[in-house]
């Protein structure tokens, strides 16, 4: 899928400069993907702080909720997960680039084992959201965690309830690794699932299953350490992979909207703001797991 470059955009270039609106501390309004939220929120704090360009916020509401908002044009930007296609963006009249990238990660609530050793994989991870294991001390958990004393817990599984880009990049995965889910399910924001309870964004899915015990869910990294849920490793082909490296199987990139009718001013501002994230705002991406995009 071709992606617009916003930093290429000849028009957006030709308004680099925006000391004809510093003195007025514009305002941008950004809303999207609960996904980067930590980072962005992060970067709109540092900048609007910095006193460099206009004041700006970043609104968690879904991926889905932040599309519909930038088409209305009741935001500056949007943030989504889920990327449009180039064709999607053309019709709606909207310019979309990749901002960085990130790791979704399992989150388990279970009593007696310590947090970072129990061990999926793919194969076991879809079925559990297939509902086809439904007990943690099944043999199948087991003999991925020779050692372990699993529990003889219902398994419940938590899922996200609103249209979500963190839920794309999880069932992209799904997908790639059980082709009974792709065949039934496939890759989406949204779905009627086939077992499980749903939480709002992905601090609603990190409650859900911080009050459950056996509760299985999706979140982003940071979300999960934030709420100080115990996240599951990945076996991938016989290699017991964590988060925090490259090869860590569950990555997705994150993109920013902006429509094309932007006024002029607030398209200066605009650029500004995300030419000082590019270069200043890596540190803080790393220092919080996101993958910030090379220079």
């Amino acid at each position: 899928m071709k992606v617009v470059s916003y930093a290429a955009s000849a028009a957006i270039a030709a308004l680099a400069t925006f000391a004809t609106f510093a003195a007025e501390r514009l305002e941008l309004n950004g809303a999207g993907g609960s996904f980067p939220a930590p980072l962005y929120q992060k970067w709109c704090y540092a900048y609007t702080q910095s006193g460099e360009g206009a004041k700006v916020n970043y609104q968690s509401v879904g991926s889905s909720a932040g599309i519909s908002q930038i088409k209305a044009g009741t935001v500056d930007f949007g943030g989504t997960d889920a990327p449009l296609t180039e064709k999607q963006c053309e019709e709606a009249g909207l310019e979309q680039f990749h901002m960085v990238s990130g790791a979704v990660v399992p989150v388990v609530n279970l009593p007696g084992v310590p947090d970072g050793k129990l061990v999926l994989d793919g194969a076991t991870l879809a079925d559990i959201y297939l509902g086809k294991i439904t007990r943690w001390n099944d043999a199948r958990l087991a003999a991925l965690n020779p050692g372990l004393k699993l529990p003889d817990l219902k398994i419940t599984v938590v899922h996200r309830g609103d249209g979500s880009g963190t839920t794309h990049i999880f069932t992209t995965y799904l997908s790639k690794v059980s082709p009974e889910w792709k065949e039934r399910y496939g890759v989406a924001k949204q779905l009627k699932w086939p077992c499980g309870i749903a939480g709002q964004k992905n601090p609603g899915v990190c409650n859900n299953v911080a009050r459950i015990k056996g509760a299985i869910g999706y979140t982003e990294y940071t979300f999960a350490l934030e709420s100080k849920l115990n996240v599951a490793k990945i076996n991938v082909g016989g290699k017991i992979e964590v988060p925090t490296v490259q090869s860590w199987p569950i990555i997705g990139k994150t993109y920013i909207l902006v429509r094309k009718d932007t006024p002029a001013v607030k398209r200066a501002a605009l650029n500004a703001y995300f030419d000082w994230c590019f270069k200043h705002g890596g540190e803080t991406a790393k220092k919080l797991y996101y993958i910030p995009v090379a220079k």
